[in-house]
């Protein structure tokens, strides 16, 4: 038996490369006693909680947006994951915040670890907005997360120290991408 591995993941929700990545690192968990680590990283915190176009957001960048989601989307049915076709982005600091909490909790109970393919899916499959309160609210219910626990996640931002320690770790690190 071999020792457990923490892997440590600088991770955004709404990064296509992250959301691959939880499907090669389960592939690695079948063969290795692997701990995951999330590390929240700010790929796009300007952008406005209503979201941006990904045409607005690759303004000026030389960027085939159509191009893009066709590579990826291959990718994704290689690794087994669905991948919806999207036109926005949006805000993903609250969504970051909700994975901390859960985090926090999953080592006592296992539908903690949900949030992550919860947050990865509603982003990457079904298009939402995952900065919005309302739709974060609903993708917690979705997997039986407690109402008033996720409440005070969003609206009193219980966790937002925790995000802002990982963002500064990123810095410090010098971690400028991800995943």
């Amino acid at each position: 038996m071999t020792d457990q591995i923490t892997l440590k993941v600088f991770s955004d929700y709404v990064w296509p490369w992250c959301y691959l990545s939880t499907g090669r690192i389960e592939k690695i968990k079948k063969e290795h006693s692997l701990k995951i680590e999330l590390i929240h990283f700010p790929l796009h915190p300007e952008t406005p909680e209503e979201g941006l176009s990904l045409k607005d957001l690759f303004a000026g960048r030389d960027v085939d947006v159509e191009a893009m989601y066709t590579r990826m989307k291959g990718l994704m049915d290689t690794e087994g994951l669905e991948y919806g076709k999207r036109t926005h982005t949006y805000n993903s600091r609250l969504a970051q915040e909700l994975g901390k909490w859960a985090d926090e909790h999953a080592k006592k109970e296992n539908n903690y670890n949900a949030i992550h393919d919860a947050l990865y899916k509603a982003y990457f499959v079904n298009s939402l907005n995952i900065g919005s309160k309302d739709i974060l609210r609903e993708i917690a219910a979705s997997i039986d997360l407690p109402k008033k626990e996720v409440d005070a996640v969003l609206f009193d931002r219980t966790h937002k120290n925790a995000v802002d320690a990982d963002w500064a770790k990123s810095r410090k690190y010098g971690v400028t991408g991800v995943p």
